[in-house]
């Protein structure tokens, strides 16, 4: 007994049975990854979380995969999961600022971010330095600009820790009383 064969259901069966773009989904993210990383970067501008987006979005996609029909349109299915995905982060986005009636920002104290008033600050100290008499001078630099202790300022300058420690209240006491300090601290 002879068995009838359609010729054309066969021929119809092996375009079914070709290879496809992209086998497995392993196969698909190796070959086309960059091409979805510089996509999910315009999305977010900032690389890493465009990494996170991009790995959402697969995940997305393989969990789909084999309800995938046409795999050769994967692209698009990922691109659209991409922009899905980061629509839905910027609307679970949670706004951090609020609308009152006193500002919460603390006031600026004299000198404290400004940095030409930081500048002012240190060339008037270092002029109200400068006046002070050689000794004082030597002994304020020493203890409060190279931070020395007294025991060191004191055998540096090769004399007792007595001598440095009413040296430096005297010259302090100068500078606390320096006309052009008062004026800049204010």
């Amino acid at each position: 007994m002879t068995t009838l064969v359609c010729t054309s259901a066969s021929k119809a069966a092996a375009p079914a049975a070709q290879t496809l773009p992209h086998p497995s989904f392993s196969s698909y993210v190796r070959a086309r990854q960059p091409v979805l990383l510089r996509t999910a970067r315009s999305l977010t501008g900032n690389p890493s979380d465009a990494e996170d987006l991009l790995q959402t979005a697969l995940t997305k996609t393989y969990v789909a995969w084999e309800r995938i029909e046409d795999h050769r349109a994967v692209d698009g299915y990922v691109r659209r999961a991409l922009v899905n995905t980061r629509t839905s982060q910027w609307r679970k986005r949670k706004v951090d600022e609020f609308t009152c009636d006193e500002l919460p920002e603390p006031e600026t104290q004299p000198g404290g971010d400004d940095p030409a008033e930081r500048q002012a600050l240190r060339d008037a100290m270092w002029r109200a330095i400068m006046r002070l008499p050689a000794r004082q001078r030597a002994m304020v630099v020493l203890r409060y600009y190279e931070d020395l202790s007294e025991a060191q300022t004191a055998e540096v300058l090769g004399v007792s820790v007595g001598t440095v420690k009413s040296a430096v209240s005297r010259a302090l006491s100068k500078l606390r009383d320096d006309s052009e300090l008062v004026l800049v601290r204010r």
